[in-house]
């Protein structure tokens, strides 16, 4: 087992480093951005990270407080929050991919190194039933990114969202609530234990949120399998609307195990929509933003 896996502090992660959907936010249509179009996200996620800053001045302790940002859109953020001194998770993956591709393939190591973050993410799509040899795939790449995390100080932090195959939402009558509850918590634990299996090995898992405290267990029990004692699970917010993550929250932060929560768009898209529609200034957005995020904190921590 690997020496210091896990982590042992809880996490509260303003995820913004959404690629893709943010083009679609603000209509571009041609998917070679012009440097004006790229800027117009750039500030967009200026904003973004000027809340999260706020948060942290206001309440959440920074040493708890992580931004999830990545690269292309976020260089500037990024160094501007290591120089000083908050917490940075990296992403890799290329943005609105089916299957698990390093947006920098050739060498995604170096981009790593550029910045020296604390951790260092992956985002799968990935379902037991998926095609075999799309998983082995994945699993090889995660592999070598785990392990390069390990070998580097560096903790690794994946993201996995479980999509219903077909046949799974037959099972269900196509009821996407149902499959939540009754059939996708035995499926993420199957992931989970699928991975562990082939030395895939994060830190972190940012994990879909769960209908009951008995689904939070049994996920807290496999990421903590063997000796990954400090091994922890944030909840991912998934772009749902306020009183289900609320619910997921609530449900998750009585697990040990469930150290913090992941919820991005849930925070900010309502607000960026809103400021791009000329409806809200920029001090007016960075305070909902701000006060988003720590709504959600308070109802992590047990305030509200």
């Amino acid at each position: 087992m690997i020496s210091n896996l896990g982590y042992k502090k809880n996490l509260f992660i303003l995820p913004f480093d959404h690629r893709s959907s943010f083009i679609e936010l603000f209509g571009f249509t041609n998917p070679d951005l012009s440097y004006g179009e790229k800027e117009i996200i750039t500030k967009a996620k200026e904003i973004i990270y000027a809340a999260f800053k706020n948060a942290v001045e206001q309440e959440i302790p920074k040493e708890q407080a992580v931004i999830l940002i990545d690269e292309e859109y976020g260089d500037k953020i990024i160094r501007d929050a290591i120089s000083q001194g908050y917490n940075v998770i990296l992403t890799t993956e290329k943005s609105g991919q089916k299957e698990f591709t390093f947006e920098y393939e050739d060498n995604f190591a170096k981009h790593i190194e550029k910045y020296k973050p604390l951790f260092v993410k992956a985002l799968i799509h990935y379902n037991p039933n998926d095609d075999p040899l799309s998983k082995m795939r994945q699993q090889q790449k995660l592999e070598i990114l785990s392990n390069y995390c390990h070998e580097n100080s560096y903790k690794f932090l994946l993201e996995v969202l479980v999509s219903p195959t077909d046949s799974q939402l037959k099972e269900v009558n196509g009821n996407k609530d149902l499959y939540d509850s009754n059939i996708r918590p035995n499926l993420t634990v199957k992931v989970m234990e699928e991975l562990q299996n082939v030395n895939v090995e994060p830190d972190i898992w940012k994990l879909e949120g769960m209908e009951n405290e008995d689904s939070y267990k049994i996920i807290s029990l496999q990421a903590r399998k063997g000796e990954r004692n400090n091994v922890g699970i944030v909840i991912l917010g998934r772009s749902e609307n306020q009183e289900k993550v609320e619910k997921w929250i609530k449900l998750g932060n009585k697990i040990k195990g469930i150290v913090g929560f992941a919820v991005g768009r849930t925070v900010f898209w309502k607000p960026l929509i809103d400021y791009k529609n000329g409806k809200i200034g920029k001090e007016e957005i960075i305070k909902i933003i701000c006060n988003n995020f720590l709504h959600f904190y308070h109802i992590f921590i047990d305030k509200v």
